[in-house]
C-alpha cells in the first residue's frame, strides 16, 4: 500500500478537510496517475453531504480527473510514463457479466464508482481525485489530446460526457434543433458541442443574464424560461432537449416545445418525481427520457472530438484549501462554469 494525501468528507455535517489513506499497490494491469487538477461536479456535493442517502465516509470526492503517467504495469500496452490522461466516474465494471456491454457500459451491472463505492472485491473502498495520485485499471484510463488545455479538460471526464452521449444518440447534427435547458456546468458544455456537431442550439435559460456567454460559446437562440411568451413562441420547435437542471419545472410546457417525435432528455436529477400529463405525449407521439455518463469507448471518442475542435470547459482554478468556498458558491451558481482544483496547491 502507498500513502495518498487528499481532501475529504469525514461526516455529511462537516466540511472538506485533509486526509491521508492508502492507495492499493499497482497490479500488472494497473496505470499509476499523478494527479494535476480534479475538477467539481454537484454529485460530488450531493455524496459528501449524504443527499442521495448512500454515502460512506470518509469520502474523497472527485471523478473529473487530469493527470500524468508516472508508472504502468508490466502487462500495460495503451500506455507510458508521462502520458496526458484522464479518469472519469467509474474505474472498474464487470468483465465476465453476460449482460457487459462496452458501448453502453455505464447502464451495465457490476460498475464501480471512482468514489464512494468499493472496488471489485466488494470491500476496498473507492476514493477519487482530490488527492495526489491514483491507481487505475488501464482499461478505464483515457488519453487526452495533446492541444487541449489541461485543467479545462478535466471537467470533460463528466460535464462533457453528460451531454455528449444524448447529443450523439439523439442524434443532434445539421438540420436538428436542439435546446439546453440550464447554462450551468453542464449547459453549456451541452451548448459547445452541439454547436460543434452543427445543430441549431437554443438556450433555455430562467433569465437572460447569461445570454452574451450563450451566444459566445455557439448559441444561435437564446430565451428567458421566466417569460411566459416564450412557451408559445417556441411550441412545437424542437427536435431534441436536454434538461441540465434539477430544479422543479413545468414538464407539461417543456414537452410542448418539442416537435413531433421529440425527445426531453433528463441530465439533472429532480429531488422529486416527475409529473407528466399523458397529453403532453401521446398527440405527437413525444418521448421523455434519461441518459447517464458514457462508456470508456464514447469517452474517449468525446475527449477525440473535442480535441479536434479545441472545446474545453469554461473553468474558474482554485487552490483546494478552496474546496468549500467552492461549493457554497456551486450551490448558489456563482460559477462560470466549472471550478476546477489545482492539485498542486494539495
Amino acid at each position: 500500500m502507498a500513502l495518498a494525501r487528499g481532501y475529504a468528507a469525514t461526516d455529511a455535517s462537516k466540511p472538506l478537510q485533509p486526509f491521508t489513506f492508502e492507495r492499493r499497490e499497482p497490479r500488472e494491469d494497473d496505470v499509476v496517475i499523478s494527479i494535476k487538477y480534479s475538477g467539481i461536479c454537484h454529485s460530488d456535493i450531493h455524496q459528501a453531504r449524504n443527499e442521495w442517502g448512500n454515502s460512506v465516509f470518509p469520502m474523497v470526492p472527485g471523478h473529473e480527473i487530469a493527470g500524468i503517467v508516472t508508472a504502468v504495469g508490466s502487462k500495460v500496452s495503451k500506455f507510458k510514463v508521462g502520458d496526458r490522461v484522464g479518469v472519469g466516474c467509474f474505474v472498474d465494471s464487470c468483465t465476465t457479466c453476460a449482460s457487459r456491454d462496452v458501448d453502453l457500459e455505464q447502464y451495465m451491472p457490476g460498475l464501480v464508482v471512482t468514489y464512494n463505492g468499493t472496488e471489485a472485491d466488494g470491500k476496498t473502498p473507492t476514493q477519487g481525485g482530490y488527492s495526489d495520485f491514483i491507481v487505475v485499471k488501464e482499461g478505464y484510463v483515457l488519453s487526452i489530446p495533446e492541444n487541449l488545455p489541461f485543467e479545462a479538460t478535466a471537467p470533460l471526464l463528466c460535464a462533457g460526457i453528460t451531454l455528449y452521449s444524448p447529443l450523439r444518440n439523439w442524434g443532434a447534427g445539421p438540420g436538428k434543433k436542439v435546446a439546453v435547458v440550464g447554462m450551468g456546468g453542464l449547459g453549456h458544455m451541452g451548448v459547445k458541442l452541439a454547436h460543434a456537431m452543427g445543430a441549431d442550439v437554443t438556450v433555455l435559460s430562467q433569465s437572460l443574464s447569461k445570454k452574451e456567454d450563450g451566444l459566445k460559446l455557439g448559441a444561435d437562440h437564446y430565451y428567458a424560461t421566466a417569460d411566459a411568451e416564450t412557451f408559445t413562441k417556441l411550441a412545437g420547435t424542437f427536435d431534441l432537449i436536454l434538461c441540465t437542471v434539477s430544479a422543479e419545472i413545468d414538464w407539461n410546457a417543456y414537452l410542448g416545445l418539442l416537435k413531433v417525435d421529440g425527445t426531453l432528455v433528463l441530465l439533472g436529477i429532480p429531488e422529486k418525481p416527475v409529473p407528466v400529463h399523458a397529453f403532453s405525449l401521446v398527440p405527437s407521439r413525444r418521448s421523455i427520457a434519461g441518459s447517464m455518463i458514457g462508456s470508456i469507448k464514447e469517452t474517449q471518442e468525446m475527449l477525440d472530438f473535442c480535441g479536434e475542435h479545441n472545446i474545453v470547459s469554461e473553468i474558474e482554478l482554485i487552490r483546494m484549501d478552496q474546496v468549500n468556498e467552492a461549493y457554497e458558491r456551486v450551490i448558489k451558481s456563482d460559477v462560470r462554469y466549472r471550478f476546477v482544483i489545482d492539485m498542486a496547491t494539495l
